[in-house]
């Protein structure tokens, strides 16, 4: 394959990657491709850090190509844009979420559905179309096609708002597209971690009910009280559930782990819909009988396209939705992971790259000339 302009001229980075499975993030020196004509580089100030980072790390999918530099809520500030540029300028606060392209050809794109487009690419662990490696956002800089980049409003924090380029969409979309969050709509939320808590914020702006289900009767507090939930479920208590069946319009079930979804069907009214958006390691039982007898649907959804995904952060400013995070600096990274894998962080980790990342780097081009 010939080389591209953009190719032939590369830009140095730097970032934090794993160069083996499992291993510990470290200090890795890159290249990123020169700005093409199309092309947004911004310095990227803070990157989200997802469960899907740990599962890629670990190649719990077995997709993984090492080395691998995570991140995809990635936002930054402007620095160079193609001369072919129009979405933004230099100066404007961006950011970059979970893909980098797609075919644009295709129906789901011709319909602003780029996230199922069988050619999508990830904004890391991925070959981009000029054949190169896509890398993520625990980096210095970052550079996109126009298309793949989100504006930011002036009133988004970009740390608490980084989050919802991967959390945000996820739930967000969903909740629009099957209708289960319109106003007077019961909604129930399936886990109370970095998808339920913004899934929570998102069902209530739209007008819904919300009542979280949980295997923790401590996280009542915090969903009610933090979160504005109006009601909350054990869902290992057997009487609370009876009491609850037939009364949710729609349920987003956030849970990675294999879970039972019988229960979950049992709380829909007829007509119900279950969506399912975490990604348990193992298959889930689907139970038939419930559905047919109520004509209940249970769906799945991943991601948005990018023009949802800029109505997801227009939304959020709008209705001062943000994300609870943990800001941390990128030396600790080993160490979030960690917590992260045993559930400890509410609700999400942020890097605060632009603040922490520039002295690893001046000490990596030191013994790396």
């Amino acid at each position: 394959m010939a080389k591209s302009p953009e190719q032939e001229h590369p830009v140095k980075a730097f970032g934090w990657a794993a160069k083996e499975q499992s291993a510990k993030l470290g200090p890795f020196i890159f290249s990123r491709r020169a700005t093409g004509e199309e092309d947004v580089r911004f310095k990227v100030l803070y990157c989200g850090i997802c469960h899907s980072d740990l599962h890629s790390i670990n190649n719990d999918w077995g997709l993984s190509a090492y080395p691998i530099l995570p991140g995809h809520e990635i936002v930054g500030e402007v620095t160079e844009v193609g001369n072919k540029v129009k979405k933004v300028k230099v100066g404007d606060k961006v950011g970059v979420g979970c893909m980098v392209g797609a075919c644009h050809s295709c129906e789901n794109c011709n319909n602003d559905l780029e996230n199922y487009c069988p050619e999508m690419t990830l904004t890391y662990g991925a070959i981009y179309t000029d054949g190169t490696v896509t890398y993520g956002g625990y980096s210095d800089h970052m550079v996109a096609n126009e298309r793949y980049i989100v504006r930011f409003p002036d009133n988004m924090p970009l740390d608490t708002g980084a989050p919802l380029l991967c959390a945000g969409i996820t739930v967000y979309s969903p909740l629009k597209y099957y209708e289960i969050a319109k106003p007077g709509n019961h909604v129930g939320v399936v886990g109370l971690g970095g998808l339920g808590h913004v899934a929570v914020k998102f069902a209530k702006a739209l007008g819904a009910k919300v009542t979280v289900i949980s295997t923790s009767p401590t996280k009542k507090d915090e969903a009610i009280n933090h979160l504005g939930a109006d009601s909350f479920l054990v869902s290992r208590d057997q009487a609370q559930l009876q009491a609850a069946m037939g009364t949710l319009d729609g349920i987003i079930d956030t849970v990675s782990a294999v879970h039972p979804i019988l229960p979950l069907i049992g709380l829909l009214k007829s007509h119900g819909k279950l969506v399912l958006v975490g990604v348990p390691e193992k298959p889930l039982e689907l139970p038939v009988f419930p559905m047919i007898m109520g004509r209940k649907v249970v769906a799945g959804s991943c991601i948005g396209g990018m023009k949802e995904t800029q109505e997801m952060i227009d939304f959020a400013a709008k209705h001062n939705i943000k994300a609870d995070i943990e800001v941390i600096p990128i030396d600790y990274v080993n160490t979030a992971m960690e917590r992260l894998a045993k559930a400890d962080v509410k609700y999400r980790f942020v890097i605060d790259i632009g603040n922490t990342l520039a002295s690893d780097a001046a000490a990596a081009a030191a013994s790396n000339p």
